[in-house]
């Protein structure tokens, strides 16, 4: 059976720093009409990054098999080697040449709060990365331009691949037409409070009028868990408890890698999203979004602790 998950958004660099105070106390609402900040940040680190990159890593840590797909450019030879020796099938990563590849600045606070500045390189040409009719269990659009997204989109749609829309950092882009269009192609979306917030004011429709097109709507609610939006009715997910909160960067691409391989496994929308919180609890408590490491035993035992649920038996 063919349990590929076809990832469409991007790879990227992060670069991450910390300021080791509040945002809030130095953006001040009064003065935001002339705003001019400089934080301090004595911490910096460049992490393997980007949407496509941190889901194919947390779908590889539980034995899933990623395909990531997406433009990058010739700086990313250590990470296309990185993805290699953890056995991530990269045939879909498209090199440009005169491209850079994409990099995230991300200043955190000590409230984990961000603030992020993207330069997309080479993601502005994703349309050139064509994946014809790849075949795959699931399927994943996560921000990349825009373009982009509905190539791919419409491309697994036509293949029959079931995807998830994951709006994320792309919600810039996303007018209420184009909300609708991608409304019509996809089979799940997926999104923070905030961003699901958004997308019923733009679009001019609550969740539930959402998700009645659809087979579910997922809302993440960090340490709060999600709720499922599926046959005309909302579910809360309980969160797993992490053991520490260190870093936010990346928790929620973790949590759709784990919602997409309880997916492919046949799970239900519940128990991947249980998946998906274990997922997304683990990688808060690392530094980057691709640092931590738990073995497949190690999630599985977290996944019974919390929801009663265990990984099946690797076929690797």
């Amino acid at each position: 059976m063919n349990n590929a998950v076809l990832i469409c958004g991007s790879v990227a660099f992060d670069t991450i720093t910390t300021f080791e105070g509040h945002f809030k106390d130095h953006i001040l609402p009064e003065n935001i009409k002339s705003l001019s900040v400089s934080f301090f940040v004595p911490t910096m680190r460049k992490e393997f990054g980007g949407c496509a990159g941190n889901i194919a890593y947390n779908l590889m840590l539980l034995g899933g098999n990623p395909v990531p797909v997406a433009t990058v450019g010739p700086d990313a030879g250590d990470y296309l080697a990185h993805m290699r020796s953890l056995g991530i099938d990269t045939r879909l990563v498209r090199v440009l040449d005169d491209m850079f590849t994409p990099q995230c600045h991300i200043t955190t606070d000590l409230s984990g709060n961000q603030i992020a500045a993207f330069h997309p390189g080479a993601m502005t040409r994703s349309t050139e990365n064509d994946i014809g009719e790849e075949a795959a269990a699931w399927g994943i659009v996560a921000p990349d331009a825009k373009d982009g997204m509905f190539k791919h989109a419409r491309a697994m749609h036509a293949s029959k691949v079931p995807f998830i829309f994951d709006l994320g950092q792309a919600m810039p882009l996303f007018e209420r037409q184009d909300l609708e269009d991608m409304h019509a192609l996809a089979d799940v979306w997926t999104f923070n409070d905030y961003e699901a917030s958004v997308v019923e004011q733009r679009m001019g429709k609550s969740i539930d009028e959402l998700a009645a097109g659809l087979k579910a709507v997922i809302v993440t609610r960090g340490a709060e868990g999600a709720t499922l939006y599926e046959n005309g009715s909302q579910r809360a997910i309980a969160p797993c408890k992490a053991v520490a909160v260190t870093d936010p960067t990346g928790c929620g691409d973790a949590h759709r890698g784990g919602l997409l391989y309880g997916l492919t496994l046949g799970w239900s929308f519940e128990d991947a999203c249980k998946l998906g919180n274990i997922m997304g609890a683990i990688k808060i408590a690392s530094q980057g979004p691709q640092n931590h490491s738990p073995s497949r035993d190690e999630i599985s035992a977290l996944l019974d602790t919390a929801y009663g649920l265990q990984l099946p038996e690797s076929t690797s």
